[in-house]
């Protein structure tokens, strides 16, 4: 089987980016937050838990979730937020288990914000942050999408810290704009294809 990495980054690290370039390189991605949220609208399993949980009206008539008002309930809500995560996180796992299987590549890659705090980071065999200083994040944050500097900060305080995650990484890319990113991809992608490991 493929050597599974997880890569994770706060909001605004360029956790995406580096994953189009692990692409490029010919690695398969998992991108869990996509896969969650499509799972929210396609998975029996999930939906009928969140009915329960959180009532009928979670989804909508045409039988899809009900964004602004799941937002509206976890978003500053952690003991909701976490029986959502509940709900949906093993899903996903199972879903990525059987995607992994049907790859063929010497490694693939699982993206996702909160692969630490979710404990996915524990199905893979090498973990990659990718981090960058706060202001940049907030600055490529605001330019992207149009948020405030507050609401992204607001956003950043929800998430672990680089140095939480620091801890439980394998190894890390910087993406600062002083350090060029692609080289520590290149470098990355030799090591797995070639050793089968992360030094």
């Amino acid at each position: 089987m493929a050597i599974t990495v997880g890569i994770t980054g706060g909001i605004g690290s360029g956790k995406s980016t580096v994953c189009s370039v692990f692409k490029l390189l010919g690695a398969p991605v998992f991108e869990a937050d996509i896969e969650a949220k499509k799972l929210v609208n396609t998975s029996s399993e999930i939906k009928s838990g969140l009915i329960d949980w959180f009532g009928d009206d979670i989804y909508t008539k045409n039988g899809t979730i009900n964004r602004q008002k799941l937002a509206g309930i976890i978003f500053n809500d952690e003991v909701q937020l976490n029986k959502a995560n509940g709900l949906i996180h093993p899903v996903v796992r199972s879903e990525f288990q059987k995607w992994v299987q049907k790859q063929n590549a010497p490694y693939v890659v699982h993206e996702a914000a909160i692969l630490f705090e979710s404990g996915f980071y524990k199905m893979m065999d090498y973990t990659i942050l990718v981090s960058a200083p706060q202001q940049i994040r907030i600055d490529r944050v605001t330019s992207r999408d149009g948020s405030t500097a507050e609401q992204v900060k607001e956003r950043m305080d929800k998430q672990w810290t680089d140095e939480q995650k620091r801890k439980l990484a394998t190894i890390e890319i910087k993406n600062d704009n002083k350090e060029l990113i692609l080289p520590q991809i290149i470098n990355i992608d030799k090591q797995l294809k070639e050793y089968g490991k992360i030094w």
